[in-house]
């Protein structure tokens, strides 16, 4: 997720148990792109011990097999092309999500990296632009570049994250495609892991929002897969882990403003399973230093009980950080 599962984010992600498989934030590709440092970072000084795939964004076929080559000099597991961004301004740039609009440049785009790339190559995709009518279209061409895997956001681009996860049409992609296929889209707790796996028949999971909310969650999935039962965080533990986000993600050169800022970013997804009013999430938005951050975190999360961390049914504006769709 750009801007938000960065290397230090990686870092912290592994002392709560962490995944099995990272992937970079989008590498931004174009005419004069050149490989982003900070993003180049969380591959060559990889904190996790786990293998990196590298995403790129773009739609120019000469760029993004100049920038993959780029890539492949470096220890990166895979090279990964994404086709479902839904932030208006990468889709409004034929990029991203925006892809979906055009299925033969998405052909020429696969075509060229097939023959550039030898290591693996992935693909993120949602189901389509407005409506999945093109998926099986799609798929086709994944199969006929012979990708290594392929994750499915159960959503259109339309869809944002406001709309319900089809984890049928995953299931569909599982049974076309040859290669893994990967489920993504509101995994948000071990329970729903496993049900999303059972009905998917999907190889792995790729979780991103949830895991900002829960970090425990992939120590709680292999839990749930053992046997063992699940352990919750107390309301202690999750106010140690946003002390921990702060130290890892805020950079001490940086001036409070700027680091308040950027801890929202987290704060929006955990305060999703905080408490079910949404008070939380507006009195967070409003405050304006780390003082009184942890002033108002500690008034919610300073207590023993276990907290399950899942969204809980909070109202939100269509405008909503939280509720990006297309428009």
């Amino acid at each position: 997720m750009q801007d938000v599962t960065d290397r230090p984010f990686w870092a912290l992600m592994t002392r709560y148990g962490g995944a099995d498989v990272y992937f970079t934030e989008y590498f931004r590709v174009h005419q004069d792109s050149r490989l982003e440092r900070g993003i180049l970072e969380s591959i060559t000084r990889n904190p996790t011990g786990r293998p990196v795939v590298a995403q790129m964004i773009g739609n120019l076929v000469p760029d993004l097999v100049r920038t993959a080559k780029e890539l492949q000099r470096h220890p990166v597991a895979a090279i990964d092309l994404n086709l479902g961004c839904p932030a208006p301004v990468v889709y409004k740039k034929c990029a991203g999500g925006g892809l979906l609009r055009e299925p033969q440049r998405v052909d020429a785009i696969l075509g060229a990296l097939r023959d550039a790339v030898t290591i693996p190559l992935t693909v993120k995709t949602r189901l389509g632009f407005e409506d999945d009518r093109n998926f099986d279209e799609f798929l086709a061409i994944f199969a006929r570049h012979r990708i290594d895997l392929l994750t499915v956001h159960g959503r259109t681009v339309a869809g944002g994250y406001r709309s319900a996860v089809d984890y049928g049409w995953i299931a569909r992609a599982v049974a076309q495609m040859k290669c893994p296929v990967l489920a993504n889209g509101n995994i948000d707790s071990a329970q729903k892991a496993e049900a999303v796996l059972a009905q998917t028949g999907a190889r792995g999971l790729m979780i991103g929002r949830g895991a900002i909310r829960n970090p425990w969650m992939f120590s709680q999935i292999r839990q749930k897969q053992s046997g063992a039962g699940i352990t919750l965080p107390t309301g202690h533990e999750v106010l140690a882990y946003v002390r921990d986000l702060y130290e890892a993600v805020c950079p001490p050169e940086v001036r409070e403003a700027s680091q308040v800022q950027k801890m929202k970013k987290y704060l929006n997804f955990l305060g999703l399973g905080v408490e079910p009013t949404g008070s939380f999430l507006h009195q967070m938005r409003r405050v304006e230093t780390k003082a009184d951050l942890f002033k108002l975190c500690a008034f919610y999360l300073d207590h023993p009980h276990p907290m399950p961390l899942e969204p809980l049914a909070i109202p939100l504006s269509n405008r909503d950080v939280l509720a990006v769709a297309a428009t």
